[in-house]
């Protein structure tokens, strides 16, 4: 499986040694964070914009029911608001994270996202649940030829369709994700890396980051598993979700497989709450504290593994 990946590598290492040694010079790593407007459930735009800034992220990351309301919001007030409402806050829209869509349903939210600059639309995949080996294969080839004529629409735009590696859907299983990275060819197709859906192969997260590269991430959800992913438990144990909150996950190998490949996608601090759509703890500033705390935690791992 690694003939193609390994190739590739070895073209550019050799092609362009010189631009890739002043790059990492020039321009120290560091991670993009994006706020999840989910994070606060449905509480109004106007109150989310502004901690985009507040909590060290770089863009807005727009959900939709059921776990947040943003986007039925901005369907509501128009994009005209929605585009002041961006300039306004000095916000730029990142990603467009829709679920319901499923993968084949993606081209007008492709282009709506694009008119705001968006760079990523993320949804989950199809086909068998949660395949291995052969299986995995076989449902990567079918799934990837037909994500092709949106695909395109993708590339035609600039944007990348996103996939998260989601329990019960077919990218899933280690194998699925080292399948998907073997087989893709395009740039605006690549992976939404979810921890907590490989909790049950936590010590392979880093190599996995190493065997997709640069190429195969554009986004990754710095979240981990936890009871309170899908039952109701006590906020503590729920909020453990969140990095730097007592789950249990190191994050040092998995940020330094990411400074290893240079990674330049976004990185979203993120936890579900039960029920979905509520927001993951009363207030505005307490959620933002939240997230402040866990990329606290995130940078520290950073500077140990500098």
């Amino acid at each position: 499986m690694n003939t193609r990946r390994d190739f590739l590598k070895s073209a550019v290492a050799v092609a362009v040694p010189s631009l890739l040694s002043v790059a990492s010079a020039a321009d120290p790593f560091r991670l993009k964070y994006i706020l999840s407007s989910a994070m606060y459930g449905e509480m109004s735009l106007e109150d989310i914009l502004p901690e985009v800034e507040k909590t060290g992220c770089e863009a807005i990351d727009i959900w939709c029911r059921v776990h947040g309301n943003q986007r039925e919001q901005i369907e509501q007030m128009g994009d005209e608001k929605f585009a002041q409402l961006l300039s306004g806050h000095k916000v730029q829209l990142g990603v467009s994270t829709r679920y319901p869509l499923g993968p084949f349903k993606l081209q007008e939210e492709m282009r709506w996202a694009k008119k705001f600059g968006g760079k990523v639309v993320l949804c989950g995949s199809t086909g068998p649940k949660e395949p291995e080996g052969a299986e995995a294969k076989a449902a990567m080839q079918k799934f990837l030829e037909e994500m092709k004529p949106h695909v395109a629409v993708a590339e035609e735009l600039g944007v990348t369709i996103a996939i998260e590696n989601h329990d019960k859907q077919a990218l899933y299983h280690p194998d699925s994700l080292r399948y998907f990275g073997e087989l893709n060819r395009s740039p605006n197709l690549g992976v939404a890396l979810a921890p907590h859906h490989l909790h049950k192969w936590y010590d392979q997260i880093p190599q996995l980051i190493r065997d997709l590269g640069v190429g195969q991430i554009p986004f990754m959800y710095f979240q981990e598993h936890s009871e309170g992913i899908r039952g109701k438990v006590a906020k503590e144990i729920e909020m453990q979700q969140m990095p730097g909150f007592g789950g249990g996950l190191d994050y040092r190998p998995i940020v330094r497989a990411l400074k290893q490949i240079q990674y330049r996608g976004y990185v979203e601090i993120f936890m579900h709450p039960t029920p979905r759509g509520i927001p993951i703890l009363p207030t505005v500033a307490e959620i933002s504290a939240a997230i402040n705390k866990s990329r606290k935690y995130i940078e520290s791992c950073m500077t140990e593994i500098s």
